[in-house]
């Protein structure tokens, strides 16, 4: 028999992550070894472990799963990412498979298949959520460029143009213009909605 497949899990909630390992440890061609509740631990652990799948969350501390799919892809890339999260959100699913995740579902996905996905992602395929496939496709690419994107992010938290303006390293009055061209391109009435939107669609 081979051996079974080396997985890696990072979240930052303790419990989803003991459950999910717990989970894949039944299956037995899948072996979990080793955990980690931070993004920018990822990499280190994915070598240091040996993993060959990395089932990552998106919001995590340090660095979110996109991040750490682009890192670990930059890093080591013949270790597999497969984005596993509760925001099943279109633009996060265009920006991970970008940031070279192999694959992408939500967190409600039966274990079964769950399992069936890790598996192929190791072998090479693509596994993508069908719901969100077919929304990613509705909702389109982000029309914000990169300047508005990091601006939005940053207003997100309520922060004052000066305040943001310090944050990204530009003059108020450039923020002020990205977050204008950002409020027209979402179809919002202020900056506080546009980066609600933006966030709601996965752009930021």
């Amino acid at each position: 028999m081979s051996e079974p497949i080396r997985l890696l899990l990072a979240d930052d909630q303790a419990l989803v992550r003991g459950a999910l390992a717990a989970l894949l440890d039944l299956e037995n061609d899948l072996s979990v070894v080793a955990q980690v509740g931070r993004g920018d631990e990822v990499v280190d652990a994915a070598r240091t472990a040996g993993a060959q799948v990395c089932l990552l969350d998106i919001e995590m501390p340090g660095a979110d799963g996109i991040d750490a799919a682009a890192a670990l892809h930059a890093a080591l890339p013949e270790v597999r990412s497969l984005i596993v999260t509760t925001f099943g959100r279109p633009g996060y699913l265009r920006r991970a498979i970008e940031a070279g995740a192999s694959g992408f579902v939500v967190k409600d996905t039966p274990a079964d298949e769950l399992a069936e996905a890790v598996r192929r992602v190791h072998a090479g395929l693509r596994v993508i959520d069908p719901t969100l496939a077919t929304e990613s496709l509705a909702t389109g690419e982000s029309p914000l460029t990169p300047r508005e994107s990091e601006v939005l992010r940053a207003a997100l938290s309520g922060a004052t143009v000066a305040a943001v303006a310090a944050q990204v390293h530009l003059s108020p009055g450039t923020v002020r213009n990205h977050l204008s061209s950002a409020i027209g391109k979402t179809g919002a009435g202020t900056r506080a909605e546009a980066a609600r939107l933006a966030r709601e669609r996965g752009w930021i």
